[in-house]
C-alpha cells in the first residue's frame, strides 16, 4: 500500500513521523509506492518516564499485538534501553528482527531522543549494533497512539455520548482527532486520504486555554496568577487535577489539601470530598471544551478518540453529560459537532498496538479495510 509511512531510509534508524504531515499533501497527489521490507518479528518499545513497556509484533497476522508478549520494567532499574532490552529478550526467550522504539520526546532527525523525565539517551544506530538488529526506528509515542486507533475492536473502546461509533476507511477522506490527557496533553491526528493512513502531529496540547463560564474565568485567573501563560495542559493532565482542585478551593475560600491526581479522583468516587467531585465534574467539561475546539481546529469531523492513562479513572464523569455538552456547545456549529462520535481508548497498551500498526505499514501491508 502506497504510505509515506512505509519508507525506509537510505541510514538506519532514521524513520519517524514527523514528516509525514509536511508530505501528505504531496504523496496523496503522486501515487508512487514506496519501498517496504518484508514481514518479520518486531521488537515493539513503548517508553515513557517511568517504565518501558516491550511486546512483539508479527506484521502479517491479523492482530499483529502478540498480547502474551507483553512485559513492563521500570526505568529506574534499568541503565539503558539496550540494556533492558537485552533483559527482555532472554525473559521471553523471544527473536525479533528489527524495532519500533515510541518514545516519549521529541525524535531528533529520526536518530536520536532524549525522553522526557528520563535519563536514558537513545540513539537509533547504537540500539540496533548494540541488540543485532536490522534497524531500529524511533517515532513519538503520541504518533504511536494516534496510528493504534486503526487496530481497536470491540472492548478496546467505550461510546462517549450516543453518536454512532466511526468506520475507520468507510470514506475515502477521513480526519480523526486523539486527545490524551496524561502526565501531559498529547494531541494528534489520524488522517485516512485516499486508503492510505497517516499521522499528524502536534503540539495542541499548549494551545492556550479559552475560558467559556464564570468558573472558568475564576479558574484561570487563579492559574493565571500562578503561571502567567495558561494551556490546556495546565487543566487537562494528571497535574491539572490538583491544579483545578488548588483553583475550586480558592474560589470557594476552602484550604486545598496536599492531594496528589489519584486521591482526587479516590474522594471523588467515593463521595468523600465534594471538592474533589467538583473537580473531576469541571475537569470533564473543560476536556470536552478542548477534544470540541480540536474538533474545529483540525476538521476532525468523523470523530475522537479519547485515550491517556486518566482516561478509564475518569470515564464514569465523562459518561455524565458535561464532557459531550461542552464539547457541542460550539455556537454555530453545535448541529455538525452533536453529529460528531467520541469513544475512550480503554485498551492497557496503545502505545504498543500502535507501534504494531507502524510494523504493519512498514510491510507493506493495509491497515485499512478492503472496499
Amino acid at each position: 500500500m502506497p504510505n509515506p509511512s512505509t519508507s525506509i531510509p537510505d541510514s538506519p534508524g532514521c524513520w519517524t513521523l514527523a514528516g509525514i504531515h509536511g508530505r501528505l499533501a504531496a504523496f496523496a497527489s503522486s501515487p508512487g509506492v514506496p519501498m517496504h521490507v518484508p514481514a518479520a518479528p518486531t521488537l515493539l518499545v513503548d517508553l515513557g518516564g517511568t517504565n518501558v513497556r516491550f511486546g512483539v509484533a508479527d506484521p502479517s497476522r491479523d492482530k499483529p499485538l502478540l498480547t502474551d508478549s507483553i512485559r513492563r520494567y521500570r526505568v529506574a532499574e534499568h541503565d539503558s534501553l539496550v540494556s533492558t532490552a537485552k533483559q527482555y529478550l532472554a525473559d521471553t526467550g523471544l527473536q525479533v528482527s528489527r524495532a519500533i522504539v515510541a518514545a516519549a520526546g521529541r525524535i531528533v532527525d529520526g536518530e536520536t531522543v532524549k525522553v522526557t523525565n528520563n535519563p536514558w539517551a537513545i540513539s537509533a544506530h547504537q540500539t540496533a549494533s548494540a541488540l543485532g538488529l536490522e534497524y531500529v526506528h524511533l517515532v513519538n509515542d503520541f504518533a504511536a497512539q494516534s496510528m493504534a486507533v486503526t487496530l481497536l475492536q470491540g472492548d478496546d473502546l467505550v461510546d462517549v455520548g450516543t453518536v454512532p461509533r466511526p468506520v475507520i476507511g468507510a470514506e475515502n477522506e477521513q480526519t480523526f482527532a486523539i486527545v490524551g490527557p496524561g502526565t501531559g496533553l498529547g494531541v494528534g491526528g489520524l488522517l485516512v486520504r485516499q486508503g492510505h493512513c497517516s499521522v499528524l502531529q502536534t503540539e495542541g496540547g499548549h494551545a492556550g486555554f479559552a475560558a467559556h463560564t464564570p468558573e472558568d474565568i475564576a479558574i484561570l485567573d487563579y492559574l493565571n496568577h500562578k503561571y502567567g501563560r495558561v494551556s490546556n495542559e495546565r487543566l487537562i493532565c494528571g497535574q491539572g487535577l490538583v491544579n483545578l482542585y488548588d483553583a475550586i478551593c480558592h474560589i470557594v475560600g476552602a484550604k486545598a489539601a496536599d492531594l496528589k491526581p489519584e486521591d482526587i479522583t479516590k474522594r471523588a468516587k467515593d463521595g468523600s470530598c465534594p471538592l474533589c467531585t467538583r473537580t473531576v465534574e469541571t475537569f470533564a467539561g473543560i476536556f470536552g471544551s478542548v477534544a470540541g475546539d480540536l474538533v474545529l481546529t483540525l476538521g476532525a469531523w468523523d470523530g475522537v478518540y479519547l485515550t491517556g492513562g486518566l482516561i478509564p479513572v475518569l470515564l464514569p464523569w465523562l459518561e455524565r453529560g458535561r464532557f459531550r455538552e461542552r464539547f457541542e456547545a460550539k455556537g454555530r456549529f453545535r448541529d455538525i459537532m452533536e453529529k460528531v462520535p467520541t469513544q475512550a481508548i480503554m485498551n492497557p497498551e496503545p502505545g504498543l498496538l500502535g507501534a504494531a500498526a507502524i510494523a504493519v505499514l512498514e510491510s507493506g501491508q493495509s491497515l485499512l479495510p478492503r472496499r
